[in-house]
């Protein structure tokens, strides 16, 4: 007896993506290559990458190698056996970023659950090669949970970058399906713990839909985000990268996403990206002048009020 064909979702109308490969686009690629450099744009397949390499000119520099030590069932990038580090890695990103004259870098990295420290010291030299290449140059981060190691987690933030992400992906009960060796409580501590450490530097999550949640679970979520103090909040459409990864169980609308940027806001979060295409380095630079706006705007409302922040 054959078993039955398994049914897949048709992509809508609204996530067909454009193609433009100009010269930006040739010209970054060709860099990436040449500095031995990967990026999460194009590991995981990120839907944005034309538009970022070709019309942006950004990239999110993905550290640490390209092997992760985890196998996370929405994430394409390869998982595996790492090989040891590179420290020239550090110094060959900044100067990329000297090169693309960026304003705003992300730097994120694959799991390394074989080191120590998660990949936090080189994720510091990273910081500060970028500071001395390009001093004008804000850096967001976007380490794993480093397995919940805050003397790691320290390391990482006396090298003061400018914004500090970590995604939750999902919502509690999804997780353990969709994540590899993570789990929601310790990616909410690590957040809580960020602002005890740094209470001025903005915090921020991202969560994937589509992949069954309901739309009281992603409400719950942004709650309990709040609660450990997240400022920003993006929230994109879950596309399933091969066939050997989680289906998509649902398309949400650019309406739907609409409705739930709105609820982020009514809720309290500084800043939200919600939409089909959005993904947790989408639009970056204006996230972080966004929060950084908020928190400007609220020292001057507490100033004026005689109050301390």
């Amino acid at each position: 007896m054959s078993k039955k064909k398994e049914e897949y979702l048709r992509k809508p109308e609204w996530l067909k993506i454009k193609l433009n490969t100009n010269k930006n686009y040739t010209d970054l690629k060709k860099m990436m290559r040449e500095k031995n450099l990967h990026t999460v744009c194009e590991e995981a397949r990120c839907p944005n990458i034309h538009e970022c390499w070709s019309v942006r000119k950004t990239a999110t520099f993905m550290i640490l190698g390209r092997t992760c030590t985890r196998a996370c069932r929405f994430c394409a990038v390869h998982t595996g056996l790492p090989n040891e580090l590179d420290w020239e890695e550090p110094e060959r990103v900044a100067e990329s970023v000297e090169i693309m004259d960026l304003r705003h870098v992300v730097v994120t990295a694959v799991a390394r659950d074989d080191l120590e420290d998660g990949g936090a010291a080189v994720f510091a030299e990273t910081i500060k090669a970028i500071r001395r290449k390009v001093p004008g140059c804000t850096v967001e981060v976007l380490p794993s949970d480093m397995k919940g190691d805050y003397e790691s987690l320290h390391m990482l933030m006396d090298a003061k970058p400018d914004i500090f992400n970590h995604n939750v992906e999902t919502v509690r009960r999804l997780t353990p399906t969709v994540r590899a060796k993570a789990t929601y409580d310790r990616s909410l501590q690590l957040l809580k713990r960020v602002k005890e450490i740094a209470p001025d530097i903005p915090t921020k999550s991202s969560i994937m839909v589509g992949l069954g949640e309901t739309k009281e679970e992603i409400i719950e979520t942004m709650d309990d985000l709040l609660a450990h103090d997240v400022d920003i909040i993006t929230i994109g459409q879950y596309l399933q990268p091969t066939r050997k990864h989680l289906k998509v169980e649902k398309y949400y609308t650019p309406a739907e996403f609409n409705q739930l940027r709105k609820i982020a806001f009514q809720k309290g979060f500084k800043h939200c990206q919600a939409g089909p295409l959005v993904r947790s380095s989408y639009h970056a630079d204006e996230q972080v002048s966004e929060a950084s706006k908020q928190r400007r705007e609220q020292y001057e409302k507490h100033y004026a009020n005689g109050k301390s922040v």
